[in-house]
């Protein structure tokens, strides 16, 4: 009896196990149908994030607001420096990150690199809808070594609701929404 016993406590694990993993696979199947279904972008990441990338590949990122560039870049380090324009060759030039703001920049460009997709719209070029075709923001990612951005942004107007703010990525035929602190983060760096 105790080995009888014994056998069916044992499948009786086993079935709670294989129908905990079918679960599991469900929940996993269902919530990346919701996210899009897009499946990964370029590294592996998300797709449903904004960023086609993660942060931690990402060794500058401009960000073009009110006819002003302002560059950010990482140091040998890896620490994040507000870099601005020079002229100079870059091998000339001696670049050394602040801690406090370093932190503060890596902080925005974290939260920037977890910034998820909201909703998506088809994009009209004729029309001025959602502020994209004439933004007054502009963000641009580039990998390390590369002098052609990664990914270009356009950040347009504020959504009606006022949580939300409208993004095209450039060459894209969609208008997307991400969190608008998100916007305001990555703001409050230059101001």
């Amino acid at each position: 009896m105790s080995a009888a016993r014994s056998r069916l406590r044992l499948v009786a694990v086993w079935l709670v196990f294989l129908a905990l993993a079918g679960v599991i696979a469900a929940v996993e199947y269902a919530d990346r149908a919701e996210s899009g279904g897009a499946g990964e972008a370029l590294d592996g990441t998300d797709a449903g994030l904004l960023l086609p990338v993660s942060v931690d590949r990402i060794s500058a990122i401009e960000l073009g607001h009110a006819g002003k560039l302002h560059r950010f870049e990482r140091d040998r380090t890896g620490a994040w420096f507000y870099h601005g324009i020079h002229t100079e060759p870059e091998s000339e030039q001696e670049h050394r990150a602040d801690p406090a703001m370093a932190q503060r920049i890596a902080n925005a460009f974290a939260a920037l690199g977890r910034t998820r997709i909201e909703r998506r719209f088809p994009l009209d070029p004729q029309s001025r809808q959602y502020g994209v075709t004439a933004p007054g923001t502009l963000l641009l990612l580039y990998r390390a070594n590369d002098p052609q951005p990664l990914a270009q942004y356009a950040i347009g107007d504020i959504a009606p609701d006022t949580f939300s703010r409208y993004v095209l990525r450039i060459g894209d035929a969609e208008v997307l929404t991400i969190p608008n602190y998100q916007v305001d983060n990555l703001l409050t760096l230059i101001k």
